[in-house]
């Protein structure tokens, strides 16, 4: 390759590199702004307004000694890879991560999870997530 192509074409790739990332990220979707633009909840559904009955997770405690046992439900169809609940992700009060349950839709024909914690109390926070309807938060007390 002649010096000067080469020149021409590391400039061209050079600005293609620092241009494009900043075209793509200007124009990228940008989420609804509600009191989080990260997941949905019964009282801020957002755009979605009109899927909270199926998306929100329903969460049942029983506490039994030192035993926890909390199972989520999500009141969604499972409609194979076209259309399904993704997974469950169970938090602590501080919204650390405690553990997660993922949903095969060609074998799981609900979303159901059962997690057990030892000695827990206060605040739990569980995450459904829509492959469709993004990502949707609920909480209960132990």
């Amino acid at each position: 390759m002649e010096r000067r192509n080469f020149m021409r074409l590391s400039t061209v790739g050079l600005v293609a590199g620092i241009v494009a990332p900043k075209l793509v990220s200007a124009n990228t979707y940008k989420p609804y702004k509600g009191t989080s633009d990260i997941y949905y909840t019964k009282d801020d559904a957002g755009r979605w307004n009109g899927k909270v009955a199926t998306h929100l997770p329903s969460i049942d405690i029983q506490k039994v000694s030192d035993l926890v046992t909390i199972k989520v439900v999500t009141a969604h169809e499972m409609k194979g890879y076209e259309h399904y609940i993704v997974k469950h992700v169970l938090l602590d009060s501080n919204q650390k991560f405690l553990d997660e349950h993922l949903f095969d839709p060609t074998k799981d024909s609900a979303a159901l999870s059962t997690f057990t914690l030892k000695d827990y109390s206060g605040t739990l926070y569980v995450l459904s997530l829509c492959n469709k309807h993004d990502l949707w938060l609920n909480s209960a007390e132990v």
